[in-house]
């Protein structure tokens, strides 16, 4: 059974939820027009997310972190993404040389070893790439929702704790079954991997299928403690000052 089958459930509210996110994403095309993008790791959130930004006709790029270590299909939807989206969608890598110098320095297992060494490897393959891709930007859009995660349950609308940019959350209220709903009724293209029960993808080693009854984001960095299962892009400036 695919994932549209066994997620695809609105809420009774989706009606009122979509109308919001799509006053949301109209309003922040207008006022950031030209510093605003799309943040899209072509998870489900994400594509529903860049399918409102077409839909919505929004002058809004998207970019993708393509890791080195992404899942074939994963790649192969960025593929499919770019040769369909109306909005430009832009590839960030990581540099060449500081991935060549990690591997050869700690080997290709090295997250497996510790919290140190696996947020060093998204720092070069996620983070330096991030800040590349908003460089000079105003304000980003992500597919967070609140439901992710407990590290997630307070996510805003719009994120105005970083004082470089503002982030917005069109999604922050929706629930999975809000996503895949959307997913199902507008025909929107998504990574197959999630109809082998991988709610959430990141990089290939990092990602694993869940269990029923497991956490959506039981499958990223299974092996570490709940608490320390961000990669960085998406914490708060405070708690990077904390930590």
């Amino acid at each position: 059974m695919g994932a549209i089958a066994l997620y695809a459930r609105p809420s009774k509210d989706f009606e009122a939820k979509l109308a919001e996110t799509q006053q949301l994403l109209v309003r922040a095309a207008s006022e950031y027009a030209g510093s605003l993008k799309q943040a899209s790791s072509l998870g489900a959130e994400d594509v529903v997310v860049t399918h409102l930004i077409n839909s919505l006709a929004l002058d809004i790029p998207v970019f993708v972190l393509e890791t080195g270590a992404l899942h074939a299909e994963t790649l192969a939807l960025l593929e499919r993404t770019q040769a369909g989206s109306r909005a430009p969608v832009e590839v960030y890598r990581p540099v060449q040389e500081s991935v060549v110098h990690f591997v050869g320095k700690e080997g290709s297992d090295a997250m497996y070893r510790s919290i140190e060494l696996r947020k060093a490897c998204c720092h070069i393959r996620k983070m330096e790439p991030l800040e590349r891709a908003l460089a000079g930007q105003k304000a980003w859009i992500t597919g967070l929702r609140r439901e992710q995660s407990n590290a997630r349950a307070e996510v805003p609308l719009a994120d105005t704790s970083d004082a470089r940019r503002v982030k917005f959350n069109p999604l922050a209220n929706w629930t999975w079954g809000d996503v895949w709903h959307y997913i199902s009724a507008n025909n929107v293209d998504y990574n197959p991997l999630h109809d082998d029960f991988y709610p959430s993808i990141g990089c290939a080693p990092c990602t694993r299928a869940i269990a029923v009854g497991e956490d959506f984001r039981a499958g990223r960095w299974w092996w570490e403690d709940e608490k320390a299962k961000e990669c960085g892009l998406h914490v708060k400036q405070e708690e990077k000052v904390a930590a």
